[in-house]
């Protein structure tokens, strides 16, 4: 116990005396009657960007998958092991969640290893091989002559979002349930500074303010 993070026993204290008490019964139920989500959220593991704050949520109302850069790989049914897609295989088999959200954010270190071309960590690079797959094969990713690096980098990050959803299209199970209008799939992007949140706008390419009362 002497070892244990003070922070998070005194997290767990503030929980116990102020939340716990008013969700008591919805634990309580949730434990009976298992979870039910209705969205699930792919985040970045990034310790700013969680989505449970972000959206406010309480306890059983997002299946949240969070990894280096939010990033969704293809469907590659093989003999390895894959984690993204063993919880999308979980929330829209078994849950049957109607919405999956991809949230991107403002100065994810994941994008900046892929635009800074960030040497290997480790031997084995495994952040290296995880953000490969934003690229595809013969795909150049450069700063453009009129953008700043800071714009670069959001163009990146926006770009992320776009191609996990296109990879999420790729698992069979995911693109059934959308075309048969069982599932809806959204992008969003967190500016963390400011606590800002845009959302897809998937008719126009788009990332409009939540702000917009078009959105709304």
């Amino acid at each position: 116990m002497k070892t244990f993070p003070q922070q998070l026993i005194d997290g767990y204290h503030t929980f116990t005396e102020q939340r716990l008490p008013a969700e008591q019964s919805r634990y309580r139920a949730l434990s009976e009657r298992g979870q039910s989500p209705e969205t699930m959220v792919i985040g970045c593991c990034d310790s700013r960007v969680s989505p449970e704050v972000i959206f406010d949520a309480g306890p059983g109302q997002l299946f949240v998958v969070r990894n280096i850069a939010n990033l969704v790989p293809v469907y590659q049914p093989d003999a390895n092991a894959h984690g993204v897609s063993a919880a999308l295989e979980f929330g829209v088999q078994v849950l049957k969640v109607k919405h999956i959200v991809i949230l991107g954010h403002a100065q994810c270190g994941g994008v900046s290893a892929i635009i800074n071309k960030t040497a290997p960590l480790s031997p084995g690079d495994f952040i290296g091989k995880w953000v490969a797959m934003f690229i595809k094969p013969g795909e150049v990713v450069e700063q453009r002559d009129h953008e700043t690096k800071k714009q670069f980098a959001t163009r990146i990050e926006k770009a992320a979002v776009f191609r996990s959803i296109e990879n999420l299209m790729t698992f069979p199970f995911v693109r059934k349930s959308v075309e048969s209008g069982h599932l809806r799939l959204h992008g969003a992007y967190f500016g963390v500074a400011e606590g800002s949140l845009y959302v897809l706008d998937r008719e126009t390419k788009e990332f409009r303010s939540v702000r917009d009362n078009s959105l709304v």
